[in-house]
């Protein structure tokens, strides 16, 4: 069958890709370059978690921050990303620190080589990964430069799109089965994302080729229902909230992430929009579809705010990685273009000119960009060690620590132990009581017996009898004054 002849990488191919590979590690690892430690909040709580995992040797486990309450499959629908690295951890031997650091770089390394894999196909597989490196990193929309399940979830809505544009064959529909299962474990807004990119290329499908549209509909659909059940306790909830109206993130503004891609990228995803409707085909028009459904998914939840919140923030990633896609096709159109002209030379490599130039245009404006997105770090050097110490030498009788609600997540991460509260989203009363015991120089004894607090730290002065200070910013509650 035809879709299984694989297409001759041409040799100019070996040359550029490896160049696009180097700027996709260079620009992803950005946040991380100039700090060794988790920069977002929630690389530092996936770090918490991993490790429970491991030391519990199960999914279901005590929150690491509280002890308070058993994080089930319900209510930690990411077990199967702790897991995972948890296990890795444990098998290569990898600090922590450098599987934050450095891996989501090389994982978005596959990421791009799976969209050169999807879009060598179509004849526009260099283009689409150089795009794929631009789909940019911020605190609100996350991306693929963090320690979060959604960056390795990228790489698998490439690879599915791979499977169901040119495979026929039963392993071909047990693989996306085994995709679409294992982003429901890890990231099930990725899965989503998968199904809605998909579902216009099986709706093209149907009158000519229903047993394939069946078959793709099966894989997709059955792990939302058969492995995973506790998804399926989520889907009605989940639907009915789609009729009424959502919370808005002001945060995060779709035109603005528009902006950031970039100008260039956006006006090629235009241009690739015609030349794959001109082109015509179910893939294209299956890409084309696809990119407009996520469009327009976006569209009513930032207009209306009908939707899923979730499908909103981390959408608008995955709307520009189909981008990044499209966009490829785009500039694929402008590097064939060919003038009449008498001069043999420009006539012949005018597309590649054009080319050229849109590339360096792109950047000389993108890199700069993407160089001066701004990123927030919870702790310093001092702050780490601290911690590290708490760890290695605080023992199981002092349990619960309070310190500056801001950098209690990434304490619990370190040290392993629980903190009387935490800043995640926003402050809270209890982040108010922390800052006011903090600066009356930790006088409240009573305050400490009552909620079993047994370790302080702080940069600031402690003025209390009661605490000894065992190392610089670190106080224990004395023995005799009672113990959390």
């Amino acid at each position: 069958m035809e879709q299984h002849k694989i297409p001759q990488i041409p040799k100019i191919d070996y040359v550029i890709l490896p160049l696009i590979m180097v700027l996709a590690f260079y620009l992803v690892f950005l946040p991380h370059q100039n700090f060794p430690y988790p920069v977002h909040i929630d690389e530092w709580v996936h770090l918490a978690y991993s490790n429970e995992v491991i030391q519990s040797g199960s999914i279901t486990f005590i929150d690491p921050f509280h002890g308070q309450r058993t994080m089930s499959l319900t209510a930690n629908l990411e077990a199967a990303f702790q897991m995972f690295w948890g296990v890795f951890h444990q098998i290569s031997g990898i600090s922590w620190i450098t599987i934050v650091r450095y891996f989501p770089a090389i994982i978005f390394l596959f990421t791009v080589l799976s969209v050169y894999i999807v879009a060598r196909r179509e004849g526009f597989g260099w283009e689409a990964a150089f795009f794929t490196c631009l789909v940019p990193t911020t605190v609100g929309i996350m991306g693929p430069a963090f320690f979060i399940p959604m960056a390795l979830g990228l790489v698998f809505i490439p690879l599915s799109i791979f499977l169901v544009f040119n495979f026929r064959t039963v392993w071909s529909y047990l693989t996306l089965f085994i995709f679409a299962a294992f982003l429901l474990a890890i990231h099930a807004p990725t899965a989503i994302a998968v199904v809605l990119v998909l579902l216009p290329y099986i709706l093209l499908n149907l009158k000519d080729n229903f047993k394939h549209s069946l078959l793709t509909t099966l894989a997709l659909a059955v792990p939302f229902l058969a492995p995973f059940p506790w998804i399926f306790s989520k889907l009605e909830p989940t639907a009915m909230s789609l009729f009424a109206p959502q919370p808005f993130p002001d945060y995060i503004q779709l035109p603005l992430v528009i902006q950031t891609y970039g100008y260039l990228p956006v006006a090629m995803c235009l241009v690739g929009t015609f030349m794959l409707a001109v082109r015509g085909g179910r893939k294209g028009y299956g890409l084309v579809f696809g990119l407009l459904t996520l469009l327009v998914m976006l569209a009513v939840f930032y207009t209306y705010h009908y939707g899923i919140s979730i499908m909103y923030e981390r959408g608008l990633t995955y709307m520009m990685l189909i981008m990044s896609v499209v966009a490829g096709a785009g500039l694929m159109a402008v590097k064939n273009i060919r003038l009449p002209l008498k001069v043999p030379f420009i006539n012949q490599n005018m597309g590649w000119i054009l080319c050229a130039v849109i590339i360096i245009a792109t950047l000389i404006i993108g890199i700069p960009a993407r160089q001066d997105i701004p990123f927030y770090y919870m702790i310093d050097t001092k702050d780490y060690e601290a911690f590290v110490w708490v760890r290695d030498n605080v023992d199981d009788r002092y349990q619960k620590a309070i310190l500056d609600p801001w950098k209690a997540t990434p304490f619990t991460a370190i040290a392993g132990k629980y903190v009387y509260t935490r800043t995640h989203a926003f402050p809270t009363e209890q982040d108010r009581q922390v800052n006011l015991f903090l600066n009356n120089g930790c006088k409240d004894t009573a305050f400490l017996k009552e909620n079993g607090i047994s370790i302080v730290y702080t940069t600031g002065t402690c003025d209390n009898p009661d605490l000894t200070e065992v190392r610089e910013n670190i106080y224990l509650l004395k023995k005799d004054s009672g113990k959390g």
